[in-house]
């Protein structure tokens, strides 16, 4: 098995088919686009090809370690990750085929209007899949 991880974009892919912004959907649209995605996680629960998944609040901020004292904190001027990433689905597969497929009927999440979106999925494996430490 290996992990894979889907992330989904708000902006920085290529446009989805239906792409409407999720903070212009209906809560109605919004709810059946998070039945969707729990729907899709249950069912790999149960094949035991679901790790984990998150979707992301808006809100972060940068922060790194710059000696002792308190670390300091900062809303740019980088690439704002909370602009891009919405969330992500960390899944557990027997090849790249089956991740890419997964990764296909995850974009088919409803939308604006109840039509599939159709977005663009990141797949990264997962990179200790990929190497081994030798000593």
């Amino acid at each position: 098995m290996a992990k894979y991880l889907l992330l989904k974009h708000y902006r920085g892919a290529p446009a989805a088919v239906n792409d409407v912004p999720m903070d212009q959907w209906s809560p109605e649209e919004i709810s059946a686009h998070v039945r969707y995605m729990n729907d899709f996680a249950a069912r790999l629960e149960k094949t035991g090809e679901y790790v984990d998944g998150q979707a992301l609040a808006p809100e972060g901020a940068w922060v790194r370690y710059d000696g002792e004292g308190r670390p300091p904190v900062t809303d740019g001027p980088f690439a704002e990750t909370k602009d891009l990433i919405a969330g992500w689905m960390v899944i557990d597969v027997d090849s790249y085929e089956r991740a890419l497929e997964l990764a296909g009927e995850l974009s088919a999440a409803p939308g604006a209007g109840g039509r599939p979106i159709h977005e663009w999925l990141e797949v990264r494996p997962f990179m200790a899949e990929h190497c081994a430490v030798t000593e």
